[in-house]
């Protein structure tokens, strides 16, 4: 007589579960098929959920049971009913249940299941594109399991942990009004208006600032934000974000409440006891020092500017392209890698390589021998000992030390310098190639320029948008010195990647009328891109701030996982493609002409 599975026999315990304080009871497990083992009597198998796994035995005493069981396959999806009994010394200490094993009693099979694309375990060498083809049973394998049930832990403490001081979780729209500023967004055609488009929001910016407007206080929302822009590792077309936004703060006021909710994260998922308050590193000197607005403190080789040593010797120092770089407004970085890391020529020429690829035109480089004579260096040749002797100094360079110099706009410097210094750090084993190493360094990088200078359209722009607030002795420069002017805008960074950035917003009508103009955004132009959160502003605006943390990238880091995709369910690939279920795809004539649009044919290359 066939056992009533799920009707009336209801699962007991998980698979992860069962210990030796359960022998004796009777028990009933769901789950696949592991693995399965005859041994020419019994027939073994771990059953699997995603709690972990239990070992199961069918003995010929159990008749039916176990005539079944020699059907069974892996990833069989099944049922079964038996007793607890201990393994003895044949304990399995990786396994969680290894004190136990089921005896069973009965046996049902709920579904069969052909063989499987690539094998169901931790560790798998399979094509990451076929296994996102097959997500669903990539999703099976114990590594994502954990990662994906971490990311339901998190969302469950913060929205627990915001609650709690005081948040109300309020929604807003995906669809809106396309609003200039940010990263590009993906455009939706309307159907019952004719030509025109909804915005997918990259951001609930302008939705969580009205709710300050209407009096809530203190709003937050883990919400679905989508954004067009070409992909890396830690960047999906569509992402979730935990939203913030507070009324009569201060960004100090921010600062605390992030920071509790980092603290309880890792207190909760890692049992870590994050130390607050989190260092905070003024946006310059994250740049001079490190080359980015987001350092990874986990390690040294900090970045030293020679621009004014340069620019002091002049011309007469030896080095004519160092000189040229400054005479161009441009800026001259060294970074020191110490005797004790020491590099053989060829590693060090292959750094050249990838500086190259990072868009250097080269790197120079001198390796500092006795008296602070420079070796294995073209430089050596025509630089003075005077200007040798100031930059071996500068940098702190010692004997044995190699120097890596790179000199030009000072944006691509930057740049170069802040990807070879990472680079170098896993070189040399300071940091993982992914992952955190157990290091946790968090800061806050504040005061940032207010504008950026764009030289394709020679005008200034906001560097993060509109409505953020300026220092207050800054005001004055809005429309005389822009670039001078620092803001109230903050990044909270974990070992070299942004978790979280926001703002403190203009309320003060007058003011923000100021930055409009430094963007040169006339009235009229503000009111059609802007209307109705310039209007609500007019209303007893409060003062207010805000911040949006990234969840992807924060389960990305405390799970130590090696790709973005590995903590989101169904993820896209680089190319924003989804291999599961073929999208984005094509639609039908009719479908086109219901939206008003008809598709224009690439270029051809």
């Amino acid at each position: 007589m066939a056992v009533p599975f799920i009707t009336e026999v209801k699962r007991t315990h998980n698979c992860g579960q069962l210990t030796a304080t359960n022998v004796g009871e009777e028990v009933v497990l769901f789950g696949w098929v592991h693995n399965r083992r005859d041994h020419g009597g019994a027939v073994f198998i771990d059953l699997r959920d995603r709690e972990g796994l239990t070992q199961v035995v069918f003995e010929p005493d159990a008749a039916e049971a176990h005539g079944l069981a020699g059907s069974l396959r892996l990833e069989f999806c099944i049922g079964v009913r038996g007793k607890v009994v201990s393994r003895g010394k044949n304990v399995n200490p990786k396994m969680k249940t290894g004190e136990i094993e089921v005896k069973a009693t009965d046996l049902t099979i709920f579904n069969r299941s052909e063989p499987t694309p690539f094998p169901i375990e931790d560790n798998i060498d399979t094509s990451e594109e076929k296994r996102l083809a097959h997500r669903y049973l990539d999703l099976r394998r114990a590594p994502l399991q954990k990662s994906l049930m971490t990311r339901s832990k998190m969302n469950a403490l913060t929205r627990s942990y915001m609650v709690s001081n005081g948040f109300l979780e309020l929604e807003t729209p995906f669809m809106g009004k396309y609003t200039p500023g940010g990263a590009r967004n993906f455009l939706v055609p309307s159907r019952m208006n004719a030509g025109k488009f909804y915005a997918l929001a990259e951001s609930p910016q302008l939705y969580k600032q009205l709710f300050m407007v209407a009096g809530f206080d203190r709003y937050f929302q883990i919400v679905k934000c989508f954004r067009d822009e070409d992909l890396r590792v830690d960047r999906q077309p569509e992402f979730t974000q935990i939203d913030v936004e507070m009324s009569f703060v201060t960004q100090d006021d921010i600062f605390t409440i992030i920071e509790g909710l980092v603290k309880t994260l890792w207190g909760e998922v890692l049992g870590i006891d994050v130390p607050t308050p989190f260092m905070r590193m003024d946006f310059y000197e994250s740049m001079a020092k490190y080359g980015n607005d987001k350092p990874d403190l986990r390690f040294g080789l900090e970045h030293v500017v020679l621009t004014d040593l340069i620019r002091e010797h002049g011309e007469a120092g030896g080095v004519p392209m160092m000189f040229e770089a400054v005479q161009n407004k441009g800026i001259v970085k060294a970074m020191v890698i110490p005797a004790d890391k020491a590099m053989s020529r060829a590693e060090s020429d292959k750094l050249e390589e990838f500086a190259k690829q990072a868009g250097a035109k080269g790197l120079a480089r001198a390796k500092v021998a006795e008296g602070g004579e420079w070796t294995q260096s073209p430089l050596s040749k025509t630089i003075t000992p005077a200007l040798r002797q100031a930059i071996n100094a500068a940098v702190g360079a010692k004997t044995g030390d190699l120097i890596l110099f790179q000199f030009g706009k000072e944006a691509l410097v930057h740049t170069v310098m802040a990807n070879l210094r990472v680079h170098v750090a896993k070189k040399l084993g300071l940091i993982p190639e992914y992952g955190s190493g157990g290091n946790w360094k968090f800061l806050w990088v504040v005061n940032p320029p207010l504008f950026e200078f764009d030289e394709e359209t020679n005008t200034w722009a906001a560097a993060h948008h509109a409505f953020t607030r300026p220092h207050d002795g800054d005001v004055d420069f809005l429309l005389t010195d822009p670039g001078r002017v620092k803001c109230h805008r903050y990044d909270v960074v974990l070992n070299g990647f942004e978790i979280g950035g926001g703002s403190i917003r203009l309320h003060d009508p007058k003011v923000q009328a100021q930055v409009f103009k430094a963007l040169g955004i006339s009235d009229e132009e503000a009111q059609t891109k802007f209307g109705f959160l310039l209007d609500a502003l007019k209303f007893g605006a409060p003062p207010h701030g805000g911040i949006a943390l990234g969840m992807d990238r924060l389960a990305f880091l405390l799970t130590n996982a090696e790709s973005l995709r590995d903590v989101i369910p169904f993820p896209k690939t680089k190319t924003g493609t989804d291999q599961m279920t073929g999208a984005p795809g094509e639609v039908d004539d009719r479908q086109l002409r219901e939206l008003h649009v008809r598709p224009v044919p690439p270029p051809q290359k």
